[in-house]
């Protein structure tokens, strides 16, 4: 049986937590010990996780593999990784209003770390796909230069860290039917849904 002292110790503990939390991320922030920042954000598409780092957006994730990227991106870019969701306010305001309808473009800067080689040519042509509109997987290559790489293109987009803002979701099979994508068939038809109305 639980004695009082140890419920009061509890409720002072839940109502300090936060308090505590906040002062570590404004002091590690203060003393350039905070290399990746993260928070979570309720969407349509589920619960993104959504990472930065001081040079801007590094990471969006689907909720079936939060634990995994926040593992990656310890072992990629740094272990000092701590959950700060002020620091991503701005991306989330952005995020909201996309979803809201009242975005067609993200302002935030992003961080291209996790990008490299000809996957990261692909990852850095998705953003030249306007809002609305969509290409296959072909045309993708062709953009990318190498016309031939329909495969790797398609790899490109099931490995794009920063899915939605880097817009994996437009593109499609040469027949028009949706492909694959990181967040579910159910996510990108609504991706697409949603910039089309």
């Amino acid at each position: 049986m639980t004695d009082s002292t140890e419920l009061t110790d509890s409720a002072e503990l839940a109502e300090r937590l936060p308090r505590l939390h906040a002062r570590l991320e404004r002091e590690a922030a203060a003393a350039g010990l905070l290399d990746v920042a993260y928070r979570l954000l309720d969407s349509p598409v589920g619960q993104l996780l959504l990472a930065r780092t001081p040079a801007g957006l590094v990471r969006v994730a689907f909720p079936a593999d939060h634990e995994h990227v926040l593992t990656t991106l310890a072992e990629r870019i740094s272990p000092r990784i701590l959950l700060s969701p002020k620091a991503l306010d701005e991306m989330a305001a952005e995020l909201d209003a996309y979803f809201a309808g009242r975005r067609t473009a993200f302002s935030v800067p992003l961080d291209r770390q996790l990008s490299h080689g000809f996957l990261g040519q692909v990852q850095h042509a998705l953003s030249d796909i306007p809002f609305g509109t969509t290409v296959s997987y072909g045309q993708l290559a062709d953009r990318a230069g190498n016309p031939r790489a329909v495969r790797a293109v398609g790899t490109a987009c099931a490995t794009n860290p920063l899915p939605i803002v880097v817009p994996c979701h437009r593109v499609l099979r040469s027949d028009g039917t949706l492909g694959g994508y990181v967040g579910g068939i159910d996510a990108k038809r609504l991706l697409l849904d949603l910039e089309r109305a």
